[in-house]
């Protein structure tokens, strides 16, 4: 029977990376924001203005050339923010497939554990150090490695007792993975998240622009986002001291 291969990924971002193309998304979606509220309140003018001009017609008169006003004049604001719309528009998409094509390198806090020091000197030598451990020495060193953040320690222990059977293994290398860079890997997954949203917003947007209508289907698509977002739990309110100390690592 055949074996199938893995699929390999060619892209890579480091956590780093994610951080600041979710800071990049942040501010383009805040420079879309801007725009349109300046052209709403330019359609908003225009409805005013029309309205005031008409006072003396009947109701149903007046919003039938209120309408038509209003309409030509998103038309031709449509016309003519389209390119710088279209621009904001796609670099918010950009950022979301950058972002999205990397989520295979994070889905787990194991696996990016397992790639921390991947080849180091120390944590090959740990790994010899530990090859004949017990049980005992095996979970007082997982112990050690939680208590002092020791990363290269812990994933030479998730190596050395993923060579155990299951039921012989002295701790949860899962939970061992968490414990060390468990913070890290749920602010990971959430950037990619909220890169990915902030770019089906800006999208969504600029459709209810266009039509001057908004979606409420497209809303609760967004808003659900959002709440799986919120599920992470990660903190990502201040971008830059993320990025600093990632430099700093």
């Amino acid at each position: 029977m055949a074996v199938k291969n893995a699929a390999l990924a060619s892209n890579w971002l480091s956590a780093t990376d994610l951080i600041q193309r979710l800071g990049r998304a942040r501010e383009n979606r805040d420079q879309y924001a801007k725009m349109l509220a300046t052209l709403e309140g330019q359609v908003t003018q225009r409805r005013t203005d029309v309205e005031r001009s008409l006072a003396d017609l009947s109701a149903n008169e007046r919003s039938k050339i209120v309408t038509r006003a209003v309409n030509g004049h998103r038309a031709e604001l449509r016309r003519k923010s389209a390119d710088a719309r279209v621009a904001l528009v796609r670099e918010a998409g950009r950022l979301r497939d950058e972002a999205t094509a990397v989520r295979v390198h994070y889905q787990s806090a194991m696996q990016c554990l397992m790639r921390e020091s991947l080849g180091s000197e120390r944590r090959s030598r740990l790994l010899g150090q530990i090859a004949n451990s017990g049980p005992t020495e095996l979970a007082s060193l997982a112990s050690y490695a939680a208590s002092t953040k020791d990363k290269e320690l812990g994933a030479a222990l998730c190596t050395r007792i993923s060579m155990l059977p299951i039921h012989d293994r002295p701790f949860s290398a899962h939970e061992l993975a968490d414990t060390l860079v468990g913070e890290d890997h749920r602010r990971v997954t959430q950037a990619i998240m909220e890169t990915e949203r902030i770019a089906i917003e800006t999208l969504h947007s600029d459709s209810a622009f266009e039509t001057g209508r908004t979606n409420l289907t497209r809303n609760l698509q967004t808003a659900i986002m959002r709440r799986e977002e919120e599920k992470v739990g990660a903190d990502l309110s201040d971008l830059d001291a993320l990025t600093n100390n990632n430099g700093e690592e």
